[in-house]
């Protein structure tokens, strides 16, 4: 698959939408996560899977690539979210931190600040040492921005619109069924039953995960024999966005940032590992006058993700998070350095610094 994140240039777009009117006159056209270009892309490439390397700190496996019409394949791995009052079941212990930020309306100009000397992360306070200490907990970290009338649906619309794009996230990231490895049915109810490509690969995923089908591209699963929560929630930090897209639909974009702290299950275990992964995901909220739809239901025009100790090389389809023993069996000097936590450039941006490789080095945790 093409590495980065890029849109497709316009002119592809017109011209696919000219052939396919062509074919199907007046007719509202079927949402597709793949086309021809893909399909070339695909037999030009190697079938051989891809390269994984581990680091030291931490590993960090990141993720790009496309379905044209717009289906961004992201390759990141998560490993624990949980969305506070509805998880309480799954997880045990408290957040502890600094006091929330105001909310993240815009992309910040620097990264957060480094302290003098970050603290390890305790299961008493799991976010302890990072910045994430003072973000906010599930989806109260999503800021959501004022409805106004757009494309084809009024502010009213607009404004359940963006609600259902925070309750895609939350069941998608933050489901605590999802995360002991349940099917995602609640994020999976929302995207249109009609973007046939999109239903293949989630009816493959979970039976045969596999390089190209691979639950994690959308779904934070884990393996609740290996770890466990550090903690009762999961810091968030980002935003949604959104603006009139192709056909009159509203398109939603979100790009959030989450901080998932766990400890191994075996008993007596209490070290912290922190996994932090940032997704852009984008939506379109079509109108069913133009587009084959069902009411309530997006469709998927791409997804990308960055992830920091979710696990590389695995395709278990649960994330795999290392711990300090496995982070200093092996690293890599000339790997690029990230910091997970900076949200000052685009997600694109931090994918093209880093092109070369799938896992680096994170400067923090």
């Amino acid at each position: 698959m093409r590495k980065g994140g890029e849109s497709i240039p316009d002119e592809e777009w017109e011209r696919f939408l000219r052939e396919a009117e062509a074919g199907s006159s007046g007719a509202p056209e079927e949402p597709s996560a793949r086309a021809r270009m893909v399909a070339r892309r695909l037999r030009e490439e190697p079938a051989a899977p891809e390269g994984w390397r581990t680091h030291r700190p931490v590993p960090r496996r990141k993720g790009k690539g496309w379905y044209a019409v717009g289906l961004v394949v992201a390759v990141g791995l998560l490993v624990v979210a949980v969305d506070p009052g509805r998880v309480a079941d799954w997880l045990g212990g408290g957040g502890g931190g600094s006091p929330p930020l105001a909310a993240e309306s815009e992309r910040p100009s620097q990264p957060p600040a480094t302290g003098a000397a970050e603290r390890l992360p305790t299961s008493k306070e799991p976010f302890r040492g990072s910045p994430a200490a003072s973000w906010d907990d599930g989806t109260a970290g999503i800021h959501l921005p004022a409805a106004r009338a757009t494309g084809w649906m009024d502010k009213e619309r607009v404004a359940q619109t963006l609600d259902r794009t925070r309750d895609f996230l939350a069941a998608s990231n933050l489901d605590p069924g999802v995360l002991r490895g349940d099917r995602p049915s609640k994020a999976i109810a929302l995207i249109n039953p009609h973007q046939r490509d999109v239903q293949d690969y989630l009816a493959t995923a979970f039976r045969t995960p596999s390089r190209k089908n691979d639950p994690l591209l959308l779904f934070s699963r884990f393996a609740t024999t290996k770890v466990r929560p550090a903690g009762n929630v999961v810091r968030t930090r980002g935003r949604i966005t959104f603006r009139e897209g192709r056909r009159g639909a509203v398109e939603v974009t979100a790009d959030v940032t989450y901080v998932y702290p766990v400890v191994r299950t075996a008993a007596g275990s209490d070290e912290v590992a922190r996994t932090i992964v940032r997704r852009e995901t984008v939506m379109s909220w079509d109108d069913p006058a133009k587009v084959i739809t069902e009411q309530g239901t997006f469709s998927l025009i791409s997804y990308k993700s960055d992830t920091t100790n979710g696990g590389c090389d695995n395709l278990t389809g649960y994330f795999a998070p290392a711990f300090s023993a496995e982070r200093a069996v092996k690293g890599s000097g000339d790997d690029p350095e990230v910091d997970p936590y900076d949200r000052s450039t685009s997600l694109d941006a931090r994918i093209r610094e880093t092109d070369e490789a799938e896992c680096g080095t994170a400067t923090r945790s």
